[in-house]
């Protein structure tokens, strides 16, 4: 049961009296315990705990609790509330403990052709040609932001992603054309500190995925195109060197999971993911030259017919 006159998807009547003064040392000693939680994650956390000072006294838990089991938002918003209330007693020296995760509906993850990303990173500019194609490695958006040049070795095509959501570093080799194209990116912008950042702020980056897969979608008159996430380039990654290679440690480690229980995801997806039409581009190689150049674009060799090689690669 609710709070009395405390119906759900009200506002609690305690927010009425609540005024500027009151919420003043809101975020006073919060810091130090937001340090374990990434940049945009610490900003989502006190943007929360704000929310909630709006609403009810935060130094009664059992009101704010109340309160947030009665708000007229999705199970999944409840659950992020609760984990921003817990930092708050955290930080305050408040007895609370968090209830269990209130059950949600699994977000179903749509892996997308490399055709279809490709569309959208084509109505890019050329910035975000570079950093969308980054993308197609399996970087989280958080990662693309927090890279600096000192991440990226030139001279071996090798690119290092920082840790993001307390996962594991890993060390990446980039194609050469990608290596290519990040490298006349850093010598266009003039990148000389080691500690310059590369590209925009991830909240830039995510803006630019939603402008460009507009045009895209205006472009292609593909209403598909819409329909790809950001995130969803990490997804078709991981998808596709599941089914390149069938090893999920190596998987595990490309995506920088900590635990291995993340990554068989993956094999559920490329099940599904193996039995899309027309998924695959077909090329021959008649001479040891054409097949070295199919394998370094990324082809697999899949068997020999009429003294001709047959390599396929995924769309």
């Amino acid at each position: 049961m609710g709070l009395p006159g405390f119906e759900p998807g009200s506002i609690a009547p305690e927010a009425t009296s609540l005024d500027q003064a009151s919420r003043k040392p809101l975020l006073e000693g919060l810091y130090p315990h937001l340090q374990v939680y990434s940049k945009p994650n610490q900003y989502a956390l006190t943007t929360r705990i704000n929310t909630l000072s709006k609403l009810v006294p935060l130094n009664v838990p059992m009101i704010v609790e109340r309160a947030i089991y009665n708000l007229n938002v999705s199970n999944n918003y409840k659950n992020k509330l609760f984990e921003a209330y817990q930092v708050y007693c955290n930080a305050h020296g408040l007895a609370y403990q968090k209830p269990k995760k209130l059950p949600i509906s699994r977000y179903v993850i749509h892996v997308p052709t490399e055709n279809k990303i490709d569309r959208i990173i084509a109505c890019c500019g050329w910035t975000y040609s570079v950093v969308f194609s980054l993308s197609k490695y399996g970087l989280r958006p958080d990662e693309l932001g927090k890279l600096t040049l000192r991440d990226f070795d030139s001279s071996n095509n090798k690119l290092t992603v920082p840790t993001s959501k307390l996962g594991n570093q890993r060390t990446l080799t980039l194609k050469p054309q990608i290596a290519d194209m990040l490298k006349t990116y850093i010598n266009r912008r003039g990148l000389a500190n080691p500690n310059s950042k590369l590209f925009a702020s991830t909240r830039k980056i995510k803006a630019a995925w939603a402008k460009y897969r507009k045009c895209a979608y205006q472009k292609f008159n593909d209403p598909e195109l819409l329909k790809i996430r950001l995130y969803d380039l990490r997804h078709w990654y991981g998808t596709n060197m599941y089914l390149e290679t069938h090893d999920i440690f190596y998987v595990s480690y490309l995506l920088g999971h900590r635990q291995l229980a993340n990554t068989l995801i993956y094999i559920h997806l490329s099940k599904a993911f193996e039995n899309y039409d027309g998924n695959y581009t077909c090329k021959i190689a008649k001479t040891l030259d054409e097949a070295s150049q199919l394998i370094e674009a990324g082809f697999e060799y899949v068997t020999e017919m009429d003294n001709v090689k047959l390599f396929k690669k995924r769309k």
